[in-house]
């Protein structure tokens, strides 16, 4: 498996829009819902060219991305919505790390969606980026996921309070489902680790110890990745006390400290595990250390039983004339009696002394 982290892009300069993930043959498409406590309207498959005939200032918008590798396509939904070209810049750069910014009346927010691919061992990436600004919230994903079907779901059924709050509300919504992607990913992980942990106790394979470091990449990955969100969390609360800025309602930012609540909740557990995966590495090397030491042990033993075996066989095997027992016809098997019961006293005495 290779090793999980960012991607390190070619720089781009905040005046030059370019897509810099991988999802590049994706087809934009462009889905805007208009909707309050009384109505909602739903529009798929829109063109940027409708986007003023569609939105409704006295409503909430929510308009949503599916594919950034249209650059032109962003560009002039920026410039429908008089955003600053170095957020739309931030949007295409999908090696940004997770970052908010306030901007006049702009809200931006930056964050990487992870969750695991089958089979495998690997964490799949998706940079989504979201601006607030005047009761329009506009996502942006690299490509079609179904990470928000039952916030729309939510919102075509009149389902919880979203239709009765602001778009700010509906941000928190849409961060709180990617962030359940970060346990998605985490439980995934503490399965394998699971398994992990028991195979360390009982094999000394090599596979094992590599196995466990890669989950280990895996997890220093989903630590950098939640920091940044935790501290764009945190810095919210700055935004609480700003008089300019009002995208976000005075009431509704105790939602968003859930959010931080839960990035601290992320870190503690993902600490936890990692704290796991060394005792993991702590029982594998203790296991292999006490395989080596039962070889040794037995190799010590055996060669024990031989060492005075090997003795008497070398007192007899001198060339001296005077030995009286070479030449009575029962010293052969006097010998070999002496060396059998020899052998069995020292076999009766490890055993009694549990030394194998």
């Amino acid at each position: 498996m290779r090793k999980i982290k960012y991607k390190k892009g070619r720089k781009v300069q905040p005046t030059i829009l370019e897509y810099t993930g991988v999802h590049k043959n994706t087809k934009t498409e462009i889905q805007l819902f208009v909707y309050d406590a009384n109505d909602v309207k739903e529009f798929k498959e829109l063109k940027k060219e409708q986007l003023s005939q569609c939105f409704d200032s006295s409503k909430i918008n929510w308009l949503n991305i599916h594919g950034i590798n249209e650059v032109e396509t962003i560009k002039s939904i920026g410039e429908y919505l008089k955003v600053d070209s170095y957020m739309l810049s931030d949007i295409l750069n999908t090696t940004k790390r997770t970052k908010l910014n306030e901007y006049h009346d702009v809200l931006f927010f930056n964050i990487k969606s992870l969750l695991p691919i089958e089979n495998t061992d690997n964490i799949n990436v998706e940079q989504i980026s979201f601006l607030l600004k005047n009761g329009v919230l506009v996502s942006f994903q690299e490509k079609r996921s179904d990470f928000f079907t039952h916030i729309r779901e939510r919102i075509r059924t009149h389902s919880g309070i979203v239709r009765d709050k602001k778009a700010d509300y509906l941000l928190y919504l849409l961060l709180d489902a990617i962030m359940e992607n970060f346990y998605i990913t985490i439980e995934n992980e503490e399965d394998r680790v699971e398994v992990l942990m028991n195979l360390s106790k009982t094999s000394t394979n090599p596979q094992i110890l590599e196995q466990i470091e890669k989950h280990r990449d895996n997890f220093n990955f989903l630590k950098r990745s939640i920091i940044p969100l935790r501290d764009s969390l945190y810095s919210i609360k700055s935004i609480k006390d700003d008089d300019v800025f009002n995208a976000i309602e005075h009431d509704n930012y105790s939602f968003f400290a859930r959010l931080h609540q839960k990035s601290l909740e992320l870190l503690e557990q993902i600490e936890y595990d990692m704290i796991t995966l060394d005792s993991a590495s702590s029982f594998y090397f203790s296991t292999q250390n006490h395989k080596m030491n039962e070889v040794m042990k037995t190799l010590t033993v055996v060669s024990v039983f031989f060492m005075p075996l090997t003795f008497i066989v070398g007192i007899y095997g001198m060339n001296f004339d005077n030995m009286p027992e070479l030449r009575w016809k029962y010293g052969y098997f006097m010998i070999m009696g002496l060396m059998f019961l020899l052998l069995m006293s020292m076999i009766f005495y490890f055993k009694r002394k549990n030394w194998f």
